[in-house]
C-alpha cells in the first residue's frame, strides 16, 4: 500500500473529529492562551514599576524552589521574562496533556472501542484515522501558540520574544502528540497509554528542574528544556526548536512504523492474563470503582504532594520574597488578613484545594465514562443496583477528595516545618486543606446531578471547576465583584491557617453536596442506561 492510499481520508476524517469534539477543541484552545494572558495582567499589576521587577528578579535568581517549580530564571528584571517565568512551565504542562489527551482518545481510545475497526470498513485508509488526529492536535497547538503570541502582543510586550513564546507552546505540544501515537502502538489499554505519556512528561519536568538548578545540562535531556531554551523575553533564539521539531516528526515515523507490524485493536505487548479468581473485593462496587481509579488516585496523590513541597519550600522566605512590593503584599495578605507567611500559606493550600477538586471531579465522572463505554450495563444486569453501583464510585470519590487533600497539606506542611525546624506545622497544614474538603464534595455533588439528569451535559462541571479556579487565583487581582466570588464554594471557608476556624460554612457545604449528590441519584435511577 503505498503512502497515499494509507491517508486516503484523512481530511474527512479530521472534519469529523473537529465536528464531534467541537466544544473540547475549543475550551482547549481557548484555556491555554487565556491563562497566559490572565497571567499576564496579574504579572503586570503586581510589578507595576522597574524596582519592583528588579527586586523579584534577585529574589528569583536565588530561590531554587522557585527555579525549580516555575523554569530558568530568564529575564526577570523584564515584565516579559516575569510572565514567561511565572507561566511558562505550568503553561507548557497544559500544553503536553492537551495534545496527551487528545492523540490518545483519537488513537487508541478509539481502537479500544471499536470505532476505528467500523470506520476501516469503509474506504479510508489504514492511518487515516491516527492522521486526522494528529492534523487536528497539531492544528489545536498551532492555534494555542498563535493566540498566546497575539494576545501579549496586544498587551504591548515586545513582538520577538511573545512569538518565541507561542513558538516554544506549539513546539511542545507536537513533542507529546508524538510520545502519544508511539505509546498507543505499544499497549491496547488508553488508561496505560495516557498513564506511560504522563509518566514522560513528569520525568521532562524534573530533568528540566534538575538542570535549571544545576549547570542546565540535565535540561537538554528535557523536552520542556528544549523549548524553554529559546530564552523568550531574555535575548530570544530559534535553533534550540529544531530539537522538538525533530523529535515529533522522528516519533511519528516510528508510530507509523509499528503501526505496521500489529493488528488493529491490539499492542505490540499484550496484556498480561489475570488471576484465574479475582479478588473478593472485585465482587463489591466500592471495590471494583477502587480498582478501576486506584491509578487515577494515585497520581493526583503524588501530584499534589510534589506541589505542596514546591509550595512549602518557600514559606519561610515569602516576606524576603515580597520585600517593599505593596502590590503583591496586599494581594497575599487579601488571604486572610494575618501575617505574610500564614497568608502565604493560606493562599498555597487554596490552590491545593483547586488542584486537588480536578481529581474530585474526574472521579466523579467517571460514571458517565463507564455507561458511555458500555461497561455498566454488563454489571448492572447482576444484582447489583443502580444506586449500589453509582455509591461504590461516589464512596471512591469522596475519600479520594480527602486523601489528595491530605497530601497536598502534607507535602507543604513537611516542606515548611523542615524549613522552619517546625514539624508541628505538619498537622496544621493537614487540618487547613481539610478544611476545604466540603468544596470539593458539592463539585462532586453537582457532577451527580448533571450525570443523573443531563448526562451529556456532564462537560459542565469542568466548566464550575474553571470558575472556581479564576475566582480563587485571580479573582482578587482582576477585582472580581463580590457576588461573582461568593459564587465559588471555596471562597466560603475559612482560608487557614490566616483566617479563623469556622464550622458553619463547610457544613452548609456538606449538606449542600449531599442533597446534589442524592439528587443525582435518583435522577440516574429514573432514566435509561447509556442515553
Amino acid at each position: 500500500m503505498t503512502p497515499s492510499t494509507e491517508l486516503t481520508g484523512t481530511t474527512v476524517l479530521a472534519r469529523f473529529v473537529l465536528r464531534r469534539d467541537r466544544i473540547r477543541v475549543a475550551v482547549w484552545t481557548v484555556a491555554v492562551p487565556l491563562l497566559v494572558l490572565v497571567t499576564a495582567a496579574s504579572v503586570k499589576g503586581l510589578y507595576p514599576t522597574q524596582h519592583d521587577l528588579d527586586v523579584a528578579a534577585r529574589v528569583s535568581e536565588d530561590n531554587a524552589a522557585a527555579i525549580a517549580f516555575n523554569g530558568p530564571a530568564q529575564g526577570l528584571d523584564t515584565l516579559g521574562g516575569q510572565v514567561a517565568f511565572q507561566v511558562g512551565t505550568f503553561g507548557l504542562v497544559v500544553v503536553a496533556l492537551m495534545s496527551t489527551f487528545m492523540t490518545g482518545r483519537h488513537t487508541r481510545a478509539e481502537e479500544e472501542t471499536g470505532r476505528a475497526e467500523l470506520i476501516g470498513s469503509l474506504p479510508v485508509g489504514r492511518h487515516a484515522g491516527a492522521g486526522a488526529a494528529l492534523l487536528v492536535v497539531s492544528a489545536m497547538n498551532a492555534v494555542v501558540g498563535a493566540l498566546v503570541a497575539v494576545g501579549l502582543i496586544l498587551m504591548g510586550l515586545p513582538v520577538t520574544g511573545s512569538v518565541v513564546l507561542g513558538l516554544s507552546f506549539c513546539a511542545l505540544g507536537l513533542v507529546f502528540a508524538g510520545i502519544t501515537a508511539v505509546a498507543a502502538q505499544i499497549s491496547e489499554n488508553t488508561r496505560v497509554v495516557h498513564g506511560a505519556t504522563a509518566a514522560c512528561l513528569g520525568i521532562a519536568f524534573v530533568l528540566r528542574a534538575v538542570g535549571d538548578i544545576g549547570d542546565g545540562t540535565a535540561s537538554w535531556l528535557s523536552p520542556i528544556g528544549w523549548v524553554q531554551k529559546t530564552r523568550p523575553f531574555a535575548g530570544e533564539r530559534l535553533w534550540p526548536l529544531l530539537l522538538p521539531a525533530v523529535f515529533a516528526v522522528a516519533a511519528v515515523a516510528v508510530a507509523h512504523a509499528l503501526s505496521d507490524r500489529r493488528d488493529v485493536g491490539t499492542g505490540l505487548v499484550a496484556p498480561r492474563p489475570g488471576p484465574p479468581r479475582a479478588a473478593r473485593g472485585l465482587g463489591r462496587p466500592v471495590g471494583l470503582a477502587l480498582r478501576l481509579q486506584r491509578g487515577s488516585l494515585i497520581g493526583w496523590s503524588c501530584g499534589l504532594f510534589l506541589t505542596g513541597l514546591a509550595y512549602g519550600s518557600v514559606a519561610d522566605t515569602v516576606e524576603d520574597f515580597i520585600a517593599d512590593n505593596e502590590a503583591m503584599e496586599e494581594l497575599i495578605t487579601g488571604y486572610g488578613g494575618a501575617g505574610l507567611t500564614d497568608s502565604y500559606l493560606a493562599q498555597s493550600v487554596l490552590v491545593l484545594a483547586l488542584l486537588g477538586a480536578g481529581y474530585t471531579v474526574q472521579s466523579a465522572l467517571r460514571l458517565r465514562g463507564e455507561e458511555s463505554g458500555l461497561r455498566a450495563e454488563p454489571v448492572l444486569a447482576t444484582r447489583v443496583s443502580r444506586s449500589h453501583w453509582a455509591a461504590g464510585h461516589l464512596t471512591v470519590t469522596l475519600a479520594g477528595s480527602v486523601l489528595v487533600l491530605v497530601a497536598g497539606g502534607l507535602g507543604t506542611g513537611l516542606a515548611y516545618g523542615i524549613a522552619a525546624s517546625d514539624l508541628g506545622q505538619v498537622p496544621r497544614l493537614i487540618g487547613a486543606a481539610l478544611a476545604y474538603a466540603p468544596a470539593l464534595w458539592l463539585l462532586g455533588g453537582l457532577t451527580t446531578a448533571l450525570f443523573g439528569f443531563v448526562p451529556r451535559a456532564t462537560a459542565a462541571a469542568w466548566a464550575a471547576l474553571t470558575a472556581c479556579l479564576v475566582v480563587g487565583l485571580l479573582g482578587q487581582a482582576l477585582d472580581l465583584p463580590g457576588w461573582a466570588r461568593d459564587l465559588s464554594p471555596f471562597e466560603h471557608v475559612p482560608h487557614l491557617p490566616a483566617a479563623d476556624p469556622g464550622l458553619a460554612a463547610p457544613v452548609f457545604l456538606a449538606a449542600l453536596a449531599a442533597a446534589l449528590t442524592t439528587l443525582g441519584l435518583m435522577g440516574f435511577r429514573h432514566r435509561d442506561v447509556g442515553h
